[in-house]
């Protein structure tokens, strides 16, 4: 069952600097160059492969949990 009130937040750890879920381990691995005609389209292409896949992610696929401090 996925968890209720997830959301996408900012990771910094020594071998990861991006996206990932709240409440599980998946992380957004942004590793394909952008793609876009300008600067905007590429912000907003990548933020939406990013959105897209937080929604399809599931979280007990992702087994150990986060702890937030």
């Amino acid at each position: 069952m996925e968890a209720k009130g997830r959301r996408l937040v900012w990771i910094e750890r020594p071998n990861f600097h991006g996206w990932g879920c709240s409440e599980c381990e998946w992380e957004f691995n942004s590793a394909r160059p952008p793609v876009g005609q300008s600067i905007e389209e590429m912000k907003s292409n990548y933020e939406q492969r990013r959105d897209n896949e937080f929604a399809l992610h599931v979280c007990t696929e992702h087994i150990t949990p986060r702890t937030t401090k």
